[in-house]
């Protein structure tokens, strides 16, 4: 069953089109993350779901009931909708209680029992609820934000980047709690980011917006692996993109003949691999050789930026030990198969790495 259903929906602002012809289809007790970059239309669709707006055409169903369509607009406070917006949005003259509680109906607001099982859903000690909002971290104001959503236990939770104003670690750890807290309470959840690692990391399907058109929706391991098309996946994740010439199931390129993991015609193509595919070794070792031209530590891992004689630069992704030094030769070979894009009416381009 679709907690969700949005069919053929558009929206412009003027002459301005922002949605083109939306459909998405959200699972009961699903999160669904919907990504895309600025001015992709996400937001807007997220208000047209919680009634914060209108669409010009379409229809938008929650549990099998029309909500918003043809001469159907139903309120946003009639739709039963939980909203968790990008600063929380806690009222500054309530304590954590008082935020949880209003999110309650009337009768069981006076409920300490209720609030405290709230703030326990969410990873947080009641102990907090006599608090103001001023006196919590930006993750645990976050939190509050969501037992105030899940309080009236609505059939959908609307997250509009509610970690984009934490820092690093907080994210992360704020991201875990809601995950957690969503799953315990059955939750079916739209989550709106343009951070990818976010939406691979929470989400149990991605939607990927694109100029207001809905270009791939997919489990975050299908996504990353076999994207629609060449923006699709440079947009999810680190890529590396080659010029080459597939033949008899082959890709030949400037990393050497690489294996395909999808049939693809022979002729011109772009083939993608990922930055941890490559494997760095000693100049002569196997591959062709190419200058380190830097190298991003990140601790755990570490990005090392390369580039071939001929030019073309790219990135591998390495462990964060043993690592290169800039003006360092190695030699580069690739692990496992490249997904190939066909390139049509093309102009042959020299051999190169994007």
């Amino acid at each position: 069953m679709s907690a969700l259903t949005v069919t053929c929906v558009t929206k412009s602002y003027g002459s301005t089109p922002v949605l083109t012809g939306v459909d998405l289809r959200v699972p009961e007790g699903g999160l669904t993350a919907l990504l895309g970059p600025s001015g992709c239309g996400k937001t807007t669709l997220l208000r047209l779901i919680a009634g914060f707006d209108d669409p010009d055409t379409g229809t938008i169903e929650l549990d099998g009931r029309l909500v918003a369509g043809p001469d159907r607009s139903v309120a946003a406070h009639r739709r039963h909708i939980g909203f968790v917006p990008q600063e929380g949005g806690l009222f500054p003259h309530l304590s954590v209680a008082g935020n949880v509680a209003f999110g309650l109906p009337r009768r069981q607001r006076r409920d300490g029992g209720r609030v405290g099982e709230l703030l326990g859903l969410v990873g947080l000690d009641p102990a907090l609820a006599q608090r103001s909002p001023h006196q919590l971290s930006g993750g645990q104001q976050q939190r509050v934000a969501l037992a105030r959503a899940l309080a009236p236990e609505p059939s959908l939770v609307l997250l509009d980047e509610p970690f984009s104003s934490l820092d690093a670690s907080l994210r992360e750890e704020t991201r875990q709690a809601v995950v957690e807290a969503l799953s315990a309470s059955g939750a079916t959840a739209v989550l709106v980011t343009h951070d990818q690692a976010e939406a691979l990391s929470m989400a149990d399907e991605v939607a990927v917006l694109r100029a207001g058109r809905l270009v791939q929706l997919a489990d975050p391991r299908t996504l990353y692996r076999s994207p629609r098309d060449l923006d699709v996946a440079t947009f999810v994740g680190e890529s590396v993109v080659l010029d080459a010439d597939v033949r008899d199931g082959l890709a030949y390129s400037a990393l050497g003949v690489l294996p395909l993991d999808r049939d693809c015609r022979d002729g011109l193509a772009r083939v993608l691999l990922r930055p941890e595919q490559l494997r760095l070794g000693a100049p002569g070792a196997g591959g062709p050789t190419a200058r380190v031209r830097g190298v991003d530590f990140f601790g755990h891992d570490a990005r090392v930026r390369l580039q071939l004689p001929s030019g073309p630069t790219f990135s591998a992704r390495s462990e964060g030990r043993d690592l290169p030094s800039a003006g360092d030769d190695v030699s580069v070979t690739v692990v496992g198969a490249a997904l190939p894009f066909p390139v049509t009416g093309a102009v042959p381009i020299p051999d190169g790495v994007r």
